[in-house]
Order: C-alpha cells, then structure tokens, then sequence
C-alpha cells in the first residue's frame, strides 16, 4: 500500500494496528550472532584502512 492508497486517519490506524497484532503473535527473539569482540575487530579494521587511506581534504592545495 502507498500512503495516497488511504482515505483517513482511521484507516491508517487501522492498518497499524492489525500490523502489531500480527507481529506481536508471530515475533520470535532474535539471537544476536555478532559479538562485541566481533565489533571491536571490525573498528579496528575500520580504523587501519582509515589511517593506510586518509581521505585528501577538499581544502588542500592542488598539486
């Protein structure tokens, strides 16, 4: 549905309403797989790309 595919508010509400309904029977607990030792690794790349790379400034004399 698109938001011009409803005549009124209460029909929105509706619309949402039926969706938590839905979601709230079916929702299941999401077992996080990544870790925060796995975030730590995943900076830290972040961070060695960013110091092997640095971005030029856009302020800098050309060359």
């Amino acid at each position: 549905m698109a938001p011009n595919d409803f005549t009124n508010l209460d029909q929105v509400r509706d619309r949402l309403r039926a969706f938590e309904d839905r979601y709230n029977a079916t929702a299941q607990p999401f077992q996080w797989k990544f870790t925060t030792s796995d975030l730590d690794d995943l900076l830290a790349g972040l961070d060695r790309q960013t110091a092997d790379h640095p971005e030029e400034s856009s302020t800098a004399p050309a060359t």
